[in-house]
């Protein structure tokens, strides 16, 4: 049970996936007075609005039944026939109303929470039909809050209605001398009022006790610090595996790209922090990225481009730029042809100078 657990080391906020894990289960935020607020409000529409027609259309069908009693035969399949036509015709004057009380009683769940179906607050258990539980029940702070709330309404509502029947006191003790068709206009119009009035004390009533509901329930899903660690082993992966994927990724990565370094063209540095090896060679579209890096990634390129004798320049803008746009194995961006292109020329004649002096 919920409130059974020991909650001592439960101070930690509950993740999203632990209030989901607990919609879905069924415990969800259940507030009895906005259900009664829904109700009671559906209940005074339907007298307000609909209340007249419904009983016009029944005072018409019970008066003609009357007016033709003794025309209506009752034998055998009459007196079916009779009660399906009084049956239908109550339910044409009743229906409307019906739908709207049904209406009002789903919106008071709906708008609490979503729709869940699930067999969990159905399942059999033990602590249910226990004495000891039902008593710890019986005498929780849970019972104690539900009687002192109870207790308060019954006094709020008890000096609201004596507050509007008070002034109608003489009016209620003289409707045993007044018209007979006067009393339901006054009755329904006194009934209204205070219909309204309890609806309106209900609205307040059912947003404090929704709040109320909110946190007990959200208190309920607080986690420890060992069922939050191990939500994330489950959801994110245990993290020294992380860990070991992460550096095995690396390391793989590192020596694909110390091997492409030797063939690079030219290397491009900050000189420092960044570093990009270029490959070209005649009949390509365009230089290709064959490594990058930035730090200790980058300071190990230059240590294999001069152990390779790659030449390396130094253009800490065009470096920057490079690292930023282009990924490995892909050719660099037209913005930046010339740059690069001025580089690998040079490089190119310089070469082509040194083999003409051998």
């Amino acid at each position: 049970m919920a409130d059974e657990r020991d909650d001592s080391d439960h101070s930690e906020d509950p993740t999203p996936k632990r209030l989901e894990e607990a919609i879905k289960r069924g415990d969800v935020v259940k507030s009895a007075e906005v259900n009664a607020w829904f109700m009671i409000a559906g209940g005074a529409l339907a007298l307000m609005v609909f209340a007249q027609p419904a009983a016009a259309s029944l005072e018409a069908t019970l008066r003609g039944l009357l007016a033709h009693s003794y025309q209506i035969p009752t034998d055998g399949p009459a007196l079916a026939d009779l009660t399906h036509a009084l049956a239908r015709d109550v339910l044409a004057a009743l229906g409307i109303p019906l739908v709207v009380l049904t209406v009002a009683a789903l919106a008071g769940s709906v708008i609490q929470h979503r729709i869940v179906v699930s067999a969990e607050p159905i399942r059999p258990q033990l602590s249910r039909i226990s004495p000891v539980s039902g008593i710890s029940r019986l005498f929780s702070g849970q019972a104690l809050a539900n009687f002192a709330k109870g207790l308060a309404k019954l006094s709020l509502f008890g000096a609201v209605l004596a507050g509007i029947l008070w002034p109608q006191r003489r009016q209620l003790a003289e409707l045993v001398t007044i018209d007979p068709a006067m009393i339901l206009p006054f009755t329904r119009g006194l009934a209204v009022h205070m219909l309204g009035s309890v609806v309106a004390i209900l609205a307040v009533v059912a947003a404090a006790d929704y709040l109320f509901q909110y946190r007990q329930w959200y208190e309920r899903q607080k986690m420890s610090l060992r069922e939050i660690k191990e939500e994330f082993r489950q959801t994110e992966g245990d993290p020294a595996i992380k860990g070991k994927l992460r550096q095995l990724r690396n390391t793989r990565m590192r020596k694909r790209i110390m091997a492409a370094v030797p063939k690079a063209s030219v290397v491009i540095t900050n000189p420092t922090h960044f570093a990009v090896a270029l490959r070209y060679e005649r009949g390509m579209n365009a230089p290709i990225c064959v490594a990058k890096g930035v730090d200790l990634l980058a300071r190990r390129i230059r240590e294999v481009a001069q152990a390779h004798d790659i030449p390396i320049v130094e253009n800490p803008p065009l470096a920057r730029a490079l690292h930023g746009t282009v990924e490995i194995d892909q050719e660099i961006p037209p913005e930046h042809y010339r740059a690069v292109a001025e580089i690998i020329g040079y490089l190119m004649r310089l070469r082509r100078a040194v083999a003409g002096l051998n």
